[in-house]
């Protein structure tokens, strides 16, 4: 009985540190739906309309009344509305974007590379409505793992390509490099402000998990090493609205393992 009672006292601060690492990431994956949902949320971005030169008119949902008129010339554009002055509208590369709001819709310029559109946002689209919840692989503390940074000096560009088909330069710090699974694999990430910002496919891409790739944010390297929790592994925007313009991963991110945690594919039902 002594025996038993003392095995129980060593391996009880185990099972709580387990219990409580798996209470940590359910708070944190609440958050990450609630996010969603918000009225801010992806899943309220409804609509994308690229600009051209000229006038340009977007349609909005039924019943929302006149739509504005929207003039793009050589990167600037201006809003009309009835009974009001136009306006030059800053992009979202401003930093700060100008909102335009029309009852509970929003719109705001977005520019991605040489490209210009409206973005529209409805908290009542039907994204929003019908969403399902997010799905997710069984939580396992294994999924976290310390990987170690080899430092590019000066930090590297790579190319980062999106849905659009177009093509971005970012700086990464380095490389990546951890054992998975009891193989060694390496990721290059990218800087997103103090975090690293991941942006990833695996051999469950396309069969448990997103097709296009996952995204995984890091604490920044301390003494040259790096956690990554891919019990944090998430979807990017477009699992959830087609009007997205997701980063994809770079063929050196794409991993030759099957990374089974984090988020799985979004389905409506």
């Amino acid at each position: 009985m002594l025996r038993l009672l003392l095995c129980l006292i060593c391996v009880a601060p185990i099972f709580g540190a387990d219990a409580a690492y798996r209470a940590e990431i359910e708070r944190w994956r609440l958050q990450v739906e609630q996010s969603l949902k918000t009225d801010d949320g992806w899943l309220t971005v409804a609509g994308l309309f690229w600009l051209k030169e000229g006038e340009n008119r977007i349609e909005l949902p039924e019943g929302s009344g006149p739509a504005p008129v929207f003039e793009f010339h050589a990167g600037t554009t201006r809003v009309r509305m009835a009974g009001q002055a136009a306006r030059v509208l800053k992009p979202d590369s401003s930093g700060k974007p100008d909102i335009l709001t029309i009852g509970p819709l929003s719109m705001f310029v977005i520019k991605r590379g040489d490209r210009y559109g409206i973005r529209l946002k409805d908290p009542n689209s039907r994204f929003r409505k019908n969403f399902t919840g997010c799905k997710w692989f069984p939580i396992r503390e294994s999924a976290k793992v310390e990987a170690r940074l080899i430092p590019y000096s000066p930090p590297k560009m790579i190319t980062i390509p999106n849905v659009l088909g177009q093509k971005e330069q970012m700086p990464s710090p380095g490389r990546v490099v951890f054992t998975w699974q009891g193989q060694e694999v390496s990721l290059e990430p990218v800087w997103s402000g103090r975090q690293l910002w991941f942006i990833f496919k695996d051999q469950t891409s396309g069969k448990q998990t997103y097709p296009a790739g996952r995204f995984l944010y890091a604490g920044a390297p301390v003494d040259g090493k790096v956690t990554l929790d891919f019990n944090q592994a998430v979807n990017p925007p477009c699992a959830f609205t087609p009007y997205a313009t997701c980063p994809l991963p770079p063929r050196q991110n794409w991993l030759p393992v099957r990374i089974d945690a984090g988020e799985l594919t979004y389905h409506t039902e």
